[in-house]
């Protein structure tokens, strides 16, 4: 089963979706001409600005923070370290590549979103990929393509148990028995019992916690990084020497090729931050906001908060502990073989005596928990869009049930399946986001131009 699992996820994470990843972001740049930095500052000013109203269950800042909080989890701390520890410090230049052209891909989901959502029978707002896909290809080639969105979504729900539950469960009762001997189990009930009691009020319940939760460990994590990182100025520019060098080099443990440094920093950065992966436009699709562009304008935060801030963080942290070094023959090398989350906890530690481990401790626990309330919700949109609204609450129990397995339980095989799933999920999206790229060029030329709100009027929208 391991065989298996781990050649689809070389196929998953091979050439062609390296290719189709980067491809697509660099397509969506260059024809929205490279919204995610000319916009930037934009987009800080809508999330908060009162004039952006519309239909919803939830605020564009909420919308952001619930895509954020599937994102910044294990994948910021663990898999920043586990990306350098073996694919070399080069691994963050490509996590970088990644996020900076997946602004736009995250652009192209969100906007998309808005403009393909529907009302379910519950009265709530449901999009993402599968919608887009079904309507949106439909309306431009003609056809059937719901057959598509149902592949997304399928893959969604099974990514949902994995990358947005087993995983962070898993990551939060390992660290918490690491640094506090707290038994696995008595985690594992906590983290159910957490999970349930928000999970049951829906997406409003989520957006709440969320836009707590994010904003607040996010801005604790990074301080305490910063504090390290200037602790050890002198060594930041050897830091970052390290990262250019390597990242060309391709010589990590073993002499490993540019291919291996290449995909364990994008398979990382898109675990990290979705870009492409088509997960975050679900939760943008709840937004109480009519606009399509302002929401893709808000959605390419993702990228930059996620992967351009927190995960370069972690990754000065580690290399200017000591910790990681290159040897005179030019390979890479990690004290005591250390990866992981365990890897980033002796960094800070290092850089924060007493209380660094802590810091990397409570942030994967917060981190972690908000990824499971964003993962739960994709996985039950995605779920809602295969077998209706009922079936939701089936999933649901079996959601918090797999939240304690995944705390006491080996996951190896887990992980795996979630880096296959991770790519198996992004193929459909990337067809319907390269397919619908004259869409999402045009409309953000009339926006910038002024005319598309009249333009929207008119088709009724």
């Amino acid at each position: 089963m391991e065989n298996i699992i781990k050649l689809i996820a070389d196929f998953a994470w091979g050439p062609i979706m390296i290719a189709l990843l980067c491809g697509t972001g660099i397509v969506l740049s260059i024809g929205t001409r490279f919204v995610q930095f000319r916009k930037l500052g934009l987009a800080f000013k809508l999330i908060f600005s009162k004039d952006v109203k519309g239909d919803g269950d939830i605020t564009p800042f909420q919308a952001l923070m619930t895509s954020l909080a599937a994102t910044i989890g294990t994948g910021n701390i663990a898999g920043v370290a586990a990306a350098i520890a073996t694919g070399g410090p080069g691994a963050v230049f490509w996590m970088w590549v990644t996020a900076a052209f997946g602004g736009a891909s995250k652009y192209g989901e969100a906007l998309l979103a808005i403009k393909y959502r529907i009302t379910n029978e519950n009265g709530e707002k449901s999009g993402g990929p599968m919608y887009y896909i079904e309507m949106g290809m439909k309306e431009r080639f003609g056809g059937n393509w719901k057959w598509l969105g149902w592949i997304f979504a399928f893959f969604g729900v099974f990514a949902s148990f994995g990358i947005g539950n087993m995983v962070q469960a898993n990551s939060v009762a390992s660290a918490v028995n690491l640094s506090m001997g707290v038994p696995l189990w008595i985690t594992g009930i906590l983290i159910a019992a957490s999970t349930a009691l928000v999970i049951i009020g829906g997406i409003k319940n989520i957006g709440k916690v969320t836009d707590k939760i994010v904003p607040g460990m996010a801005i604790i994590y990074v301080i305490g990084a910063l504090i390290v990182i200037f602790s050890n100025a002198s060594m930041v520019p050897d830091a970052f020497k390290m990262i250019f060098a390597n990242a060309f080099s391709g010589k990590a443990i073993g002499g490993g090729l540019i291919g291996t440094v290449i995909r364990f920093g994008v398979a990382r950065g898109v675990f990290s931050n979705e870009a492409g992966l088509g997960s975050a436009p679900i939760a943008h699709a709840a937004s109480t906001n009519n606009d399509p562009v302002v929401q893709g304008i808000i959605g390419t935060l993702g990228s930059f908060i996620d992967t351009l801030v927190v995960c370069t963080m972690t990754a000065l942290v580690i290399l200017t502990s000591g910790l990681v070094t290159i040897g005179e023959n030019g390979l890479m090398i990690v004290k005591d073989g250390l990866t992981g989350a365990e890897l980033t906890t002796s960094a800070f530690s290092i850089g924060l005596p007493g209380f660094g481990e802590y810091v990397v401790s409570i942030g994967l626990v917060f981190f972690a928990f908000s990824t499971i309330l964003g993962w739960y919700y994709y996985g039950s949109k995605c779920l809602e869009y295969i077998a209706g609204v009922k079936a939701v609450k089936i999933y649901k129990f079996i959601f918090i049930i797999l939240c304690f397995i995944g705390s006491v339980q080996s996951i190896d095989l887990v992980w795996n399946l979630s880096d296959a799933f991770n790519g198996l999920m992004a193929i459909p999206n990337l067809i319907a986001l390269l397919s619908l790229s004259p869409l999402i060029f045009m409309m953000t030329k009339k926006y910038d131009n002024g005319t598309l709100d009249s333009d929207l009027n008119k088709a009724g929208k």
